[in-house]
């Protein structure tokens, strides 16, 4: 459709993503709200993908290197557990395709949860692999995901909450302006 969707759509991410740089309980972050979001209104699927990873390795180089500089040498390029993290915002992506064919409630809801899973299971996978606390057999897989329970609801409900105000913002914006439709051509 027109430019002016499509920065619209892609401030929508670009702000979302920097919302990490605000105080916040550990996990509860708009990563997967991010993603369906995008997966949602850009009809170009490149987009869907393109839009949100640069706006999360923009709020992931800002946050390692202000905010956790010291757990770096040197300039942070990228983040740990880089490849796992990213590897789910994929994941996320091919579930928001098929998922948010037609934005509803329930739809919303459900893939807010799936991504909530999804990068659970992917990151802490990722955890297990690469961290010496685990041992690399079941026990230590199991002790891993154990480990990271705590955390499952703040992820939880970090994409509750941030694919409420994206989609609600969204979609409000659309009843004011009807110009705004999801994003079909390319940029």
């Amino acid at each position: 459709m027109n430019k002016k969707t499509f920065y619209i759509i892609s401030g929508f991410i670009l702000f979302a993503a920097l919302s990490r740089l605000l105080p916040h309980a550990y996990n509860f972050t708009p990563l997967g709200a991010i993603v369906l979001f995008g997966a949602a209104y850009f009809k170009n699927k490149k987009w869907a993908l393109i839009v949100p990873i640069i706006a999360l390795w923009v709020s992931d180089l800002l946050l390692n290197n202000i905010m956790y500089s010291s757990y770096y040498e040197g300039f942070a390029w990228f983040t740990g557990g880089f490849l796992y993290i990213y590897g789910s915002i994929a994941l996320i992506a091919v579930l928001g395709y098929y998922l948010m064919k037609k934005v509803s409630l329930a739809r919303v809801v459900g893939g807010a949860v799936g991504a909530s899973v999804i990068f659970f299971v992917v990151s802490n996978f990722g955890v297990w692999i690469t961290s010496p606390l685990y041992p690399l057999s079941i026990e230590g897989l199991i002790a891993c995901y154990t480990a990271a329970i705590p955390f499952f609801h703040n992820t939880l409900g970090g994409n509750l909450v941030y694919s409420g105000v994206l989609f609600g913002a969204y979609e409000w914006m659309k009843v004011q302006y009807p110009s705004l439709q999801p994003v079909e051509s390319q940029v």
